[in-house]
């Protein structure tokens, strides 16, 4: 079957094409690169599979994702090409199953795919991971996940309002892309927690709201900045306090190295996370999603509290940003969706020579 992209004459403008684009619904709002051939070949060039070579069916719609469409995407979100491998491995790592594309892309629910990198690309190709790491400034940040949105709208037809059906959405929904601040991890990143060598690079997608601020200028040791955490992360409008899941704590580099110095290790954080944030049972039941069938018949019955997570593994825990005492945290789909972490296949082979992959259980 032929899945080569159809190709399309426009007026040698870009205010033509970007109209002719957005009059398609083929945009997320804002202008873009237009995808000329000799642009997408070169996107294409920094892969050594072929351009017709199909990574799956993208929904809600079910479009048929080739690495020729991606790299289209990718020319019209401003990437450039040394880019590509890192797009190629977040879309294949968005199509697991664990992840549940489909159900991440039609909720009501805000929630939009996390690319977290890690390993030495991270750095090679200069995605930030300090100062800002989630917001604007970052051509890889931005234009990384900004891709990946233009593929899931293309291709998987996450239109808004149509097949797209987020309440409000969010502000993440047009590009949520970063890097692991490994130089000031006091514990280790999270590529090698999950069986990576340090020297793989590695991009992990997570199905998350946008990250809720964690403010702790006080705190000097770890019984305060642990008791911060815990009580901004208690509440009962995340889907993880009905549904569980694997929400995120992306701690700045000075709450992690003051937690670090205390002798707290990652799994004491989690430990602490799942004893004490917590939403006390009468609240708990008064709304939120109680009765809706998110909640596992056998949770914590017979506890006065209901925890964020069903096991304390379940909590990820990251290390981003630059100085500062600020951490934040991001509650995710719930159990609706499982992290998914690839590696990042390079071209000529210079990361391995298959992709391995990891599936959070």
């Amino acid at each position: 079957m032929d899945f080569q992209s159809d190709r399309i004459s426009l007026d040698d403008s870009l205010e033509a094409v970007n109209d002719w684009f957005y009059d398609q619904g083929w945009t997320d709002g804002l202008p873009i690169i237009p995808p000329t051939q000799e642009r997408v070949e070169k996107m294409l060039a920094w892969t050594d599979r072929a351009p017709q070579d199909v990574l799956g069916p993208i929904p809600p719609k079910y479009g048929t994702a080739t690495l020729e469409k991606l790299a289209v995407n990718a020319v019209m979100a401003g990437c450039v090409p040394e880019y590509f491998p890192v797009i190629i491995a977040a879309i294949e790592a968005l199509l697991e199953g664990p992840f549940n594309l489909y159900g991440v892309q039609s909720t009501t629910h805000p929630c939009a795919p996390l690319l977290i990198l890690n390993g030495p690309i991270a750095a090679e190709i200069g995605v930030n991971s300090r100062y800002n790491a989630l917001g604007q400034g970052w051509r890889p940040n931005a234009t990384i996940g900004r891709a990946v949105r233009l593929v899931l709208l293309n291709v998987g037809g996450g239109t808004p309002g149509m097949l797209d059906r987020s309440t409000q959405g969010q502000p993440s929904k047009y590009s949520y892309c970063i890097a692991e601040n490994e130089e000031e991890n006091p514990w280790g990143p999270l590529h090698v927690e999950r069986g990576f060598a340090a020297e793989t690079s590695t991009v992990t997608v997570c199905g998350a709201e946008g990250p809720h601020n964690i403010n702790d200028h006080i705190s000097s040791a770890a019984p305060g900045i642990l008791t911060t955490i815990a009580s901004t992360m208690a509440g009962m409008g995340s889907n993880n306090a009905y549904a569980f899941g694997e929400p995120i704590l992306a701690l700045g580099p000075e709450h992690a190295d003051i937690l670090a110095r205390d002798g707290i290790s990652k799994d004491d954080i989690r430990a602490y996370v799942f004893e004490h944030a917590r939403v006390p049972r009468e609240q708990w039941e008064a709304g939120g999603m109680i009765g809706m069938g998110f909640t596992p018949d056998d949770a914590f019955p017979d506890d006065d509290a209901i925890p964020l997570i069903r096991k304390p593994e379940r909590l990820m825990v990251l290390v981003v940003g630059g100085p500062g005492r600020h951490s934040c945290w991001m509650p995710t789909f719930g159990a609706m969706t499982r992290s998914v972490t690839r590696q990042i296949a390079l071209k000529d082979g210079r990361s391995a020579t298959s992709i391995q992959e990891f599936r959070h259980a």
